[in-house]
């Protein structure tokens, strides 16, 4: 990726995270989410925004639902505060790697305590 695209990819992330804060009315977008990266494509004619929903799995489908209706919105206001050429199309994808990660630290937790409670587990 070149050193435009990451800039770009970063920029969009911030803005967006700004907009759907400040501007998205829509009920279905109302748990905590963040966006955690944004991938452009080389001709910058398409972003894939990647969304970490805290919630339960209808939650997270709803709220991406509702993301995705509402990325002509976002990007019409994209539009008007960044000044490119070309605005990309935004298509919301879900990253379900945060609660993967803390599932991996579950079993890691588990698994101490299951090591140190073992009278012949070496230190």
């Amino acid at each position: 990726m070149s050193r435009r695209s990451v800039r770009i990819s970063d920029l969009l992330r911030d803005e967006l995270s700004k907009m759907i804060a400040t501007q998205l009315k829509d009920p279905r977008i109302n748990g905590m989410l963040s966006i955690t990266q944004v991938d452009v494509s080389p001709d910058l004619r398409s972003a894939r925004a990647f969304v970490s929903v805290f919630g339960d799995p209808i939650q997270r489908k709803m709220a991406l639902e509702g993301l995705n209706s509402s990325s002509g919105f976002l990007r019409r206001q994209l539009g008007s505060s960044l000044h490119f050429r070309r605005i990309p199309e935004i298509k919301f994808i879900l990253d379900d790697s945060m609660e993967q990660g803390d599932h991996l630290l579950k079993i890691i937790d588990n698994l101490k305590v299951e090591n140190f409670s073992n009278p012949d587990f070496e230190r």
